[in-house]
């Protein structure tokens, strides 16, 4: 059977930059940091005071009322992200695409991580009688993606991925494969968290992984000697992804493609890369491979760059030992925080931009870059840079490593 191409119609954007695409591309390109202390509870006891909060968000634009109250943030986020992808897609009006011809393969770390908390402090303080009936639906982590189906009426399959902070990437993966096998005709893809909250905060700062920074633009530090941690982000990224086929019959704008995809077990530690990077490399080397390019193609990385000690250094021995010097490589987590299982979704909709936009988003965060983590890394001289072919590097606790090669698009 002849494989499908798989190229992006639509996306969607939910982020501590802005609420749209677009207003988050700007603020990735023009080196802002969404940042900010923390405003959605009293975090002075965790020792954390700085995270990349959603900001303004008006759900009621995109979902009804009743849902954005009723529902977890994570699928709110992901709804309203996926409602822009799919209208950019032009794939919202009635018979524009067979119901059992579109899928959905999303992906969250955690979940409804609020609906969690609100719900056992609820039963600890009123007892189990007061419980919600509505806990188990919105706190599971496939909702988003039940959700999200019954709001485009998509019949074919829908499958939640959860793999750690790399669940984006795998989702996006996942979706390009099955196109690829002429399996559907659409699907809407990407990655939603919601865990700003007083048990995100406070477990992640109990495994000493989140930055104490109390200064916004001091506390993601990518690739810095002094880095310290990451600071938590939250929000949603969606990319509609279609055969090229059935978006040329259609005469969609398509915005780039996808030409291969990695993804490889650690089988190391439970939260701690390889600190050699050799399962990150193996998942570079895939994705390329199945591109059918060299790494002197790759003119740029989007890597993972948490900005705690071991990831960055993993991650840059890996990309050093891969390819030759001339690829330029940037986190934008310094702008935007590490939104865990929704990173790679924002960082896949950068990457695209970056290929559009003849752009290259600069590490922001670096002051002095550690000797560790010999990397070109992307600042404001070498940032306007045209790039043809793309990597997105997203790593996951539990060893999960997952890289999608992307392609700039030229119409043919």
């Amino acid at each position: 059977m002849t494989q499908q191409r798989v190229v992006i119609t639509g996306m969607g954007a939910v982020t501590p930059l802005g609420n749209t695409v677009n207003e988050f591309l700007d603020g990735i390109f023009d080196s802002r940091v969404g940042l900010g202390p923390i405003t959605k509870f009293d975090a002075s006891q965790t020792g954390i005071s700085v995270a990349g909060e959603v900001k303004d968000l008006q759900p009621e634009l995109r979902l009804s009322k009743k849902l954005a109250k009723r529902l977890d943030l994570f699928s709110v986020y992901g709804m309203y992200s996926a409602a822009e992808a799919m209208e950019q897609a032009g794939l919202t009006a009635a018979g524009a695409i067979d119901p059992e011809r579109l899928a959905v393969i999303y992906g969250s770390g955690i979940g409804g991580l609020t609906t969690i908390e609100a719900q056992v402090i609820k039963m600890h303080t009123k007892g189990p009688k007061r419980v919600s009936p509505l806990f188990v639906p919105n706190s599971i982590v496939n909702m988003v993606v039940g959700n999200i189906a019954m709001q485009f009426n998509a019949q074919n399959t829908s499958q939640a991925i959860v793999t750690a902070c790399a669940s984006a990437t795998n989702a996006i993966g996942d979706a390009y494969e099955y196109l690829k096998q002429g399996k559907a005709d659409a699907v809407i893809t990407g990655g939603a968290e919601a865990s700003v909250n007083q048990i995100g905060i406070a477990g992640f700062a109990a495994l000493t992984a989140l930055s104490k920074a109390s200064d916004p633009t001091k506390a993601s530090l990518p690739f810095d000697q002094d880095r310290q941690g990451f600071v938590m982000g939250e929000g949603a990224g969606t990319l509609v992804l279609e055969t090229l086929e059935h978006a040329q019959a259609r005469d969609a704008n398509i915005l780039g493609e996808i030409v291969g995809y990695g993804t490889t077990s650690d089988a190391y530690h439970m939260t701690a890369p390889r600190p050699d990077g050799a399962g990150a490399k193996r998942a570079m080397q895939q994705a390329i491979d199945e591109a059918g390019i060299t790494p002197s193609d790759v003119d740029y990385i989007n890597a993972h760059g948490t900005a705690t000690a071991a990831n960055d250094s993993a991650e840059a021995q890996a990309i050093d030992d891969l390819f030759d010097c001339h690829t330029q490589v940037s986190s934008t987590k310094g702008m935007t925080g590490h939104l865990l299982g929704a990173a790679g979704a924002i960082e896949a909709i950068a990457t695209i931009g970056a290929l559009q936009r003849n752009q290259l988003p600069v590490n922001v965060g670096c002051i002095q870059q550690d000797q560790a983590c010999p990397v070109n890394l992307v600042n404001k001289a070498t940032a306007k840079t045209a790039a043809t072919y793309a990597l997105s590097n997203s790593f996951g606790f539990g060893g999960h490593n997952a890289v999608i090669a992307f392609k700039k698009w030229v119409n043919e």
